[in-house]
């Protein structure tokens, strides 16, 4: 039996280092392009809230043993700092889907701006899913409106969806370009929209904008940010279908498969945050970058938007656990609002909404 005990001891500490060796390499995926390195993304992607719990867990344990070993984990939490602020702040109890201040009527000096990948408000004919989020938002007090998965259908096109959100009565719903086919993207504001310009990304149906708004006299740069979708669903699907069959190799050739779809758009969605990057630097005004950016705050992507200019309106007024997406048990933030840091916000959430896969994100600026 002492044998036994014994045992467990040493591969409870082999276990602990692994798990904190990944957790720690897990702090460098924002500093590596997937190009360079091609499986560190893969490691932001399953660095999750997981692997966070997963330590405390081991510091826990050893705590309770009394071993010096508790410093392992400990390690590797405060190598993730960066990470774990980005989907918890304090007050920790207070839910994130939840504002810190309702607002009930227009607050002079205030800005809020909410972002929403609204999935092609389910492909609905009868608007249900617009008016409705046109009812929340409007309750909100909603000052812009940034849209991702827009779509538009024939039943309920633009002048419909215009007539539904005409509380925002300034908007830019850009066209795709001849031969392309992009996922659509618009904005909605009540106040006027000034310059507007389309980013389309090379081999991809994901785009950008950007626009400047005037606000009272002060003119604001908006970006509105679909970054490359990972067709996970997609590539897992490929995958369950090569599982229930006997044939090895196809088995083998679905799971090299969406290894390699998921790196391609690493890789793609890197160009497009290189190139969102230069066009926030070259920004004359103070801005605000919203989106569904389809990547973790320990990525690459996230990284280089954020750069060291732009902060996180999470990390600034926000509170509790945030996550964004719906599905993989509540464990992902892929959407987001960054700021300049000369616009002050004072507060950040993300209501929680059934009308999509995401959840909106909303946030509100002192201006």
């Amino acid at each position: 039996m002492k044998a036994f005990y014994r045992l467990f001891y040493y591969i409870s500490i082999v276990l602990t280092s692994i798990l904190a060796g990944v957790t720690i390499a897990g702090a460098f995926v924002g500093n590596a392009a997937p190009d360079s390195f091609k499986f560190m993304p893969f490691i932001g992607l399953i660095f999750t809230d997981t692997f966070s719990l997963a330590n405390l867990a081991s510091v826990i344990y050893w705590t309770i043993r009394w071993r010096c070993w508790v410093f392992i984990p400990l390690i590797a939490i405060f190598s993730n700092w960066s990470y774990i602020s980005c989907v918890i702040q304090s007050p920790f109890f207070i839910p994130a889907s939840a504002p810190m201040v309702k607002m009930n009527a227009y607050t002079p000096g205030i800005l809020t701006v909410a972002t929403y990948n609204v999935d092609a408000f389910n492909h609905e004919h009868t608007g249900y899913s617009c008016k409705e989020i046109a009812s929340y938002m409007r309750n909100l007090q909603a000052d812009i409106l940034c849209f991702q998965e827009f779509g538009i259908n024939d039943e309920f096109g633009v002048d419909s969806i215009a007539a539904v959100l005409s509380d925002w009565p300034y908007h830019f719903i850009p066209i795709s370009p001849e031969e392309k086919h992009l996922l659509q993207l618009a904005v909605f504001s009540r106040y006027p929209i000034k310059e507007e310009n389309l980013i389309v990304y090379p081999d991809s149906k994901n785009c950008s904008l950007w626009c400047d708004i005037e606000i009272n006299g002060r003119t604001i740069r908006l970006f509105n940010n679909h970054l490359q979708t990972t067709e996970v669903s997609q590539n897992k699907r490929k995958l369950e279908k090569g599982l229930r069959t006997d044939d090895s190799q196809r088995v083998e050739r679905a799971a090299l498969g969406l290894i390699d779809g998921l790196h391609e758009n690493f890789r793609k969605r890197a160009v497009q945050a290189n190139t969102l990057k230069q066009l926030i630097a070259a920004s004359p005004y103070p801005t605000i970058i919203c989106g569904d950016f389809n990547s973790l705050p320990s990525s690459y992507v996230y990284h280089t938007v954020k750069g060291d200019k732009l902060q996180d309106g999470f990390q600034t007024s926000g509170h509790g656990y945030m996550y964004t997406f719906k599905f993989f048990k509540h464990l992902l933030r892929i959407d987001y609002i960054l700021h300049s840091p000369e616009l002050n916000s004072t507060d950040y959430f993300s209501p929680d909404l059934t009308y999509s896969d995401h959840n909106p994100v909303v946030m509100r600026v002192k201006l």
